[in-house]
């Protein structure tokens, strides 16, 4: 694979140590553990699955039935999907595509709410709480494996009550349980499954378990059995231990401010999050790991920033350089898909090479805002085309007409030819024999008279044998197969072929558009339809800031139209309250559940910021009065007074056993992030000093946080860092689309200036 030749200089610097979390034995003794936040996806080949969030330890296990009940994930196989309806449950009248994939399980099923808590009171039956999202590799493997199976269908319908969850309408249930979860076993991920007491408290809790017992480990069927024996004859002593447990989760995850105290120092606070992310860097490929590698932006968007405060300085500079080689890695890796735009998951191996390949709108969100930045700090325009790149397969894929964007793309679908069973990357992947057939032609001047496949083989790294190598592939689900990489710029395939490297352009681009040809006759992967606030809102920010920054006039229309979806679709003025999600009908049409589900802190956090974004791209004061409007319905519904920050979610809603702050920028950034970059923006737009002091409370609760391990909160500490340089005031006086207006915008939006606030006055005002 291309490498760059730069190489860090710097001395490695340890990371400060995580801060501590309280978890309980079963026995109920406490001891300190160190926290570990997780933002898991699917894991297909990872036995304990990675953490796409900053390099925490992880507690050990310590609430169990027997030492090994309790896996992160395990290996599985998948067998074929159910085709027949011989059972039918309530899930069939849910909206969720998840909890739609279970609606023919023949396990009794209820969606979470007070219809299945009553029936847990009223039977005094133990509920099985199982969590997961529609584009989850392993709870598609789990639903093959267990809930599809009758014998245990049976054991579960008679025995407890049995809620299915989908995390992403619910992200507060998620979050109180996978902290359960993690706190007691040591890991986390999806499928999640937990086990409650009448009263909504977890006593057991694990993630994906095979169906029966296998090498040494109890499979599914067993760990039932123990838990409706332990249920009958040991109840207290559970009850009596997952209260324990939730007390001490209760304090273990307070996040307060104290009385006098004022936030840390930004430029200390700045270079020790640098210092962290240098120590973690990874040299060769880029990225903060070795192997899996996850695209965190949040860090990327953090190094930049630090740059540009530091640009005289050797940190400065290689914060700088550490951020473009991973973006130009991952934009060269399969990571990238080099036919159908767009980035997969995660990378399984530290080249960038064999993706998990679930396509998540967040993902795309948040690469497309990294890949314009770099264009803008950098000058190539590589880094501008990447950007466009990932908003063309939104746009196309990922795109409802109403101007909503859906949720994700699976992982897995049917092999084109091979029967009905999916596999993890079917869609995407090639063999050489197809390449040779596709494209045959003998290119003319090309020396040996090579092929126009012979080209696109040796520019890709595809070979006769596949480029997957075993280890990469346990399941042997990509054998002869081989995942597209760039493995020579293209001034090297130049040379080698003897033409022009115009020309190699020329003959890739024509080899990649009839491969998407093939590729639209394959079976889809599965599509998530859900549309939701909060990842909207990224998605908003990014069509509006790409938009503004090559002055492309059609991202910023479909960015207005995005802020037009969620006003319409996603605000309830009445009560003026914003809507978690809502769903494609059959018709194509936009649908609400009923009852519709609030917004969460993050709802509210991620559209404020797409609408701040869309108002400088747009400069249409209607985008910045909203986002005005929803600031104070924020504060209304999740500040807390008491110790400062955002609750999650409300905190009033007694079925959420535990009123988290996020403290984690991961696959996405904390919601309590971007608030702090909303407030300090909001309070210059608006003169709202109560904005800036609220911004200040803030980062002052998560002080302790800042202080330590920043490399948890990159995206925190851009906020911090916003508030000590202060934003820097642009007004642009002059008619909208005068041709001297739109010149300095267009001066403007071509540096990455990152604290600044972007405004217009009326013609002959003067700022």
């Amino acid at each position: 694979m291309l490498r760059l030749a730069w190489r860090r200089s710097a001395s490695k610097h340890s990371p400060a140590g995580p801060t501590c979390v309280l978890t309980a034995a079963y026995s109920g003794a406490y001891r300190p553990q160190q926290k570990s936040q997780v933002d898991f996806r699917c894991f297909r080949q990872i036995p304990h699955p990675p953490s796409d969030r900053s390099p925490l330890l992880h507690p050990r296990a310590a609430c169990y039935l027997s030492p090994s009940v309790f896996m992160s994930m395990a290996s599985g196989s998948e067998g074929p999907s159910s085709t027949s309806h011989r059972h039918t449950n309530r899930l069939a009248k849910e909206r969720s595509p998840y909890l739609l994939q279970h609606a023919h399980n023949p396990v009794d099923w209820y969606p979470w709410g007070k219809d299945a808590f009553d029936k847990a009171k009223t039977e005094d039956k133990p509920i099985f709480l199982s969590v997961g999202y529609s584009t989850c590799h392993w709870c598609h493997v789990m639903e093959r494996e267990s809930f599809e199976d009758e014998e245990i269908g049976k054991i579960l319908s008679e025995n407890f009550v049995c809620i299915k969850l989908d995390r992403e309408e619910r992200p507060d249930v998620d979050k109180v349980y996978m902290t359960f979860v993690q706190a007691t076993s040591g890991g986390g991920g999806w499928p999640m499954s937990v086990w409650l007491t009448p009263e909504l408290r977890p006593f057991i809790g694990g993630t994906y378990f095979p169906p029966r017992d296998r090498g040494g480990r109890p499979g599914f069927k067993t760990v039932l059995t123990r838990i409706i024996d332990q249920w009958q004859n040991n109840r207290p002593a559970l009850e009596s231990s997952g209260e324990r447990i939730i007390e001490a989760l209760k304090k273990g995850t307070t996040i307060t401010a104290n009385a006098g105290q004022s936030p840390p120092l930004a430029p200390d606070v700045a270079n020790r999050c640098f210092q962290q992310l240098a120590h973690s860097f990874e040299e060769e490929y880029g990225g903060f790991r070795d192997a899996p590698k996850f695209p965190s932006p949040v860090n990327l968007m953090f190094l930049i920033s630090y740059w540009t405060v530091n640009r005289s300085t050797s940190e400065g500079v290689e914060a700088l350089q550490m951020a473009l080689h991973t973006l130009r890695m991952m934009a060269l890796g399969g990571i990238h898909d080099h036919i159908a735009q767009g980035f997969h998951r995660y990378s399984t191996d530290s080249s960038w090479h064999v993706p998990h390949f679930e396509k998540m709108l967040y993902d795309q969100a948040q690469l497309a805002v990294a890949y314009i930045t770099a264009s803008q700090v950098s000058g190539e325009q590589f880094f501008a085309e990447v950007a466009k790149d990932v908003l063309l397969y939104v746009s196309r894929d990922l795109s409802d007409k109403s101007g909503g964007f859906y949720s994700a793309e699976d992982a897995d679908s049917v092999p084109a030819l091979g029967g009905p069973e999916k596999r993890e990357g079917a869609f995407c992947v090639w063999t050489a024999s197809e390449v040779r057939e596709l494209l045959p032609d003998v290119v003319e001047g090309a020396a040996g008279n090579a092929t126009l496949a012979d080209i696109f083989m040796h520019h890709y790294g595809v070979k006769e044998q596949g480029n997957v190598a075993p280890e990469q592939d346990p399941h042997g689900e990509l054998q002869g197969q081989n995942v597209l990489i760039v493995r020579y710029s293209v001034e090297l395939t130049a040379a080698r072929f003897g033409i022009t490297v115009e020309k190699v352009n020329e003959l890739l681009a024509s080899a990649r558009a009839k491969m998407a040809e093939v590729r639209k006759s394959r079976p889809r992967p599965h599509l998530d339809t859900k549309m939701l606030a909060s990842w909207n809102g990224l998605m908003l920010s990014a069509y509006a800031r790409v938009g503004a920054v090559l002055g492309d006039k059609d991202l910023v229309e479909r960015a207005v139209k995005a802020g037009g979806f969620l006003k319409e679709h996603l605000w309830d003025a009445k009560r003026q309250t914003i809507l978690r999600s809502c769903y494609r009908g059959d018709q194509m049409e936009v649908q609400q559940i009923s009852p519709s589900i609030s917004g969460f802190l993050d709802d509210y956090a991620f559209i404020i910021c797409g609408l701040l974004d869309l108002y400088e791209a747009t400069l249409q004061t209607e985008w910045l009065q909203w986002a005005e409007e929803l600031q104070l319905r924020q504060d209304v519904l999740f500040w807390d007074d008491q110790g400062g920050g955002y609750f999650c979610s409300d905190p009033t809603d007694s079925t959420v056993l535990l009123q988290l702050k996020e403290d984690q920028d991961g696959a996405e950034p904390s919601a309590n992030s971007v608030s702090a970059f909303n407030l300090l923006r909001l309070s210059h737009y608006t003169g709202r000093q109560e904005w800036l002091q609220k911004s200040q409370q803030l980062l002052t609760a998560f002080s302790d946080r800042l202080t330590t391990v920043p490399i948890a909160l990159p995206e925190m500490v851009r906020a911090l860092m916003a508030q000590h340089y202060t934003l820097k005031q642009i007004v642009i006086c002059g008619q909208r689309d005068a041709p001297d207006t739109t010149s300095l915008l267009a001066a403007v939006n071509s540096l990455f200036l990152p604290y600044k606030k972007l405004m217009k006055c009326a013609v002959g005002v003067r700022a």
